[in-house]
């Protein structure tokens, strides 16, 4: 099968489980528990009315401006997946558009992320659908390909292999690794709870905050 036009089996995913406990979870706490090193870069931004995006990854990489690939992989993702495009960052041409994403609504596909455009912006920011891409242009797309459906790609260095966890809020979103989603889970999860009881104590008055001067001291802040 030659590389650069080829659709592969996805061997596995996340498991349900695993997505409807991520699904609560701040973007940004997930981002804190893997040591800040995973983003997928500012330029990826929600396009959607409001509301989560979570679920195993159905990666698409396909010739910039072409989507092809995308159409195919609407068709055959399972419900609850997230498309994930690689579409090399250009926003010359749109990607996806209304009608695109009417077939992913029908489809219980549980959101796209594009590293590239989307056009018909003001319908899609109308929608509840999770849609996070890089820019919005009137200019459709082409359907000639090539592209590669369920193999590993990168959006701003951020790896993403189909299967993986994919969780987007209005902070951007983030790809978590098949092999680390437990243990990013259970720890994003304590950090959740340790921010709660950090906002109570806010909230009363009654927070520690003798860090900052502490810190201050410790790198040689003078007038502290």
């Amino acid at each position: 099968m030659p590389a650069g036009f080829r659709i592969l089996p996805r061997a596995r995913a996340v498991a349900p489980a695993i997505v409807e406990r991520f699904r609560p979870l701040p973007v940004a706490n997930v981002s804190d528990s893997m040591s800040r090193l995973f983003a997928a870069g500012p330029r990826i931004r929600p396009m959607h009315k409001g509301g989560v995006m979570a679920g195993p990854a159905f990666t698409v990489k396909t010739r910039p401006g072409d989507n092809l690939m995308v159409h195919k992989a609407i068709d055959i993702a399972n419900p609850g997946d997230v498309v994930v495009v690689d579409a090399g960052g250009d926003l010359t041409n749109a990607i996806i558009g209304e009608l695109m994403l009417a077939q992913m609504v029908k489809r219980g596909l549980a959101g796209i992320v594009i590293n590239g455009a989307i056009r018909d912006s003001c319908a899609l920011a109308q929608q509840d659908f999770p849609v996070f891409a890089a820019g919005v242009t009137h200019r459709g797309p082409y359907k000639d390909g090539p592209g590669e459906i369920n193999v590993p790609i990168a959006i701003d260095g951020m790896v993403i292999e189909p299967g993986d966890m994919i969780l987007g809020d209005d902070d951007g979103f983030v790809a978590i690794g098949f092999d680390d989603a437990a243990t990013v889970l259970a720890a994003t999860e304590a950090k959740q709870a340790a921010e709660e009881k950090q906002m109570a104590q806010i909230e009363a008055g009654t927070i520690d905050r003798s860090w900052v001067d502490a810190t201050l001291k410790r790198l040689g802040c003078e007038g502290v």
